[in-house]
């Protein structure tokens, strides 16, 4: 699902579908969009596979990882590489530097693969999988929801004075459902086995 499908979605959740009359603005709904993606992230990261960190000149256990954009979280570090079984090795992380706890010396210019989760993205192309995307949809609709119930309290409305309010009570029980949907698929993730070998 890219951008354009997903902010059709929300329209719809939000009953905003009158391209002459729109409540929010594609940027505004576009915000919300991304607010859910980003929480989406957190809850349940891309999970990505490095390629082309090495150890540093000269040898050093501390590695740099800034290249690792949009990092969510590191899972395992693989060092050295593509042996059988491999070996994951203990490790810090603290800012953009990578620590590997190990005791012997590391080998200049030698690979060093890192298994780590990133963000979503949702634009042409979307990396967001098909099970979680109807969340992206409630998460973005709740936070527009508050946003207008917000923007509506000291405002005019057709609806009389009981609208902004009601509006809020929508909005908090769309926000609370996709809090916790959030927390249990974010649970389901953390008990998954994520260390399957013996650290050396």
């Amino acid at each position: 699902m890219d951008l354009s499908t997903m902010r059709l979605n929300v329209r719809r959740d939000l009953k905003d579908e009158d391209a002459g009359d729109y409540r929010w603005t594609d940027d505004e709904l576009d915000r919300h969009i991304a607010h859910a993606v980003l929480d989406v992230s957190q809850a349940l990261p891309l999970e990505t596979k490095s390629s082309g960190i090495v150890i540093p000149t000269p040898a050093a256990k501390d590695i740099d990882i800034s290249s690792l954009t949009n990092r969510v979280n590191i899972d395992a570090v693989e060092y050295p590489v593509d042996e059988d079984p491999r070996r994951y090795r203990r490790y810090t992380v603290w800012g953009d530097t990578l620590t590997l706890l190990i005791s012997d010396t590391p080998t200049q210019g030698e690979a060093v693969n890192v298994y780590y989760g990133k963000t979503h993205t949702l634009g042409g192309t979307s990396t967001i999988p098909t099970h979680l995307e109807d969340l992206v949809a409630l998460g973005a609709s709740a936070y527009a929801g508050m946003e207008w119930a917000a923007y509506a309290i000291n405002n005019l409305n057709v609806g009389g004075e009981t609208t902004p309010k009601e509006f809020l009570k929508w909005s908090q029980s769309k926000l609370d459902f996709y809090r916790s949907e959030l927390k249990r698929y974010g649970r389901h993730s953390r008990i998954r086995v994520r260390q399957l070998y013996a650290d050396e």
